[in-house]
């Protein structure tokens, strides 16, 4: 399978989301905070409680298995299981994050900054991933 370059970039998104991910935990209740984790999140982390971290966790783990969808699809790591319908769901779930402040906005729900930057980082995550799944796809059967 020949190399796909918006898939690899897709991986790398997702990778590099996952380790910012961690990077969150590491760094505490300010930077949950900062990252629009929310106010619960961030007062669980100063108590010291666990879940903030198992959460995160859970999404780190989420987001590498992602990546790893991408590159496989790409041709740099060996063939996942059910992986063109992995791709399209992935897709799926980056596109319908990055488009839902639209609705929200829509219908007069507030959006501050962090809202609508996160909404654009996904979306072209998304789209990411769309074109390099689209371009792959003859070869993902």
């Amino acid at each position: 399978m020949s190399r796909q370059p918006f898939l690899i970039l897709a991986g790398s998104l997702s990778l590099l989301a996952a380790v910012l991910h961690l990077a969150v935990i590491v760094g505490g209740p300010d930077w949950y905070r900062f990252f629009g984790a929310g106010e619960g999140m961030a007062r669980m982390a100063e108590r010291g409680m666990i879940q903030p971290t198992l959460i995160t966790i859970g999404i780190v783990a989420v987001l590498a298995i992602w990546a790893a969808y991408a590159y496989s699809g790409a041709g740099v790591i060996p063939r996942l299981p059910l992986l063109r319908t992995g791709l399209v769901v992935i897709t799926g779930i980056y596109l319908a994050r990055g488009l839902l402040v639209i609705p929200a906005f829509a219908m007069g729900r507030e959006i501050n900054a962090f809202g609508w930057w996160s909404s654009l980082i996904v979306l072209i995550y998304g789209l990411a991933y769309l074109i390099g799944t689209w371009r792959a796809w003859p070869r993902l059967a």
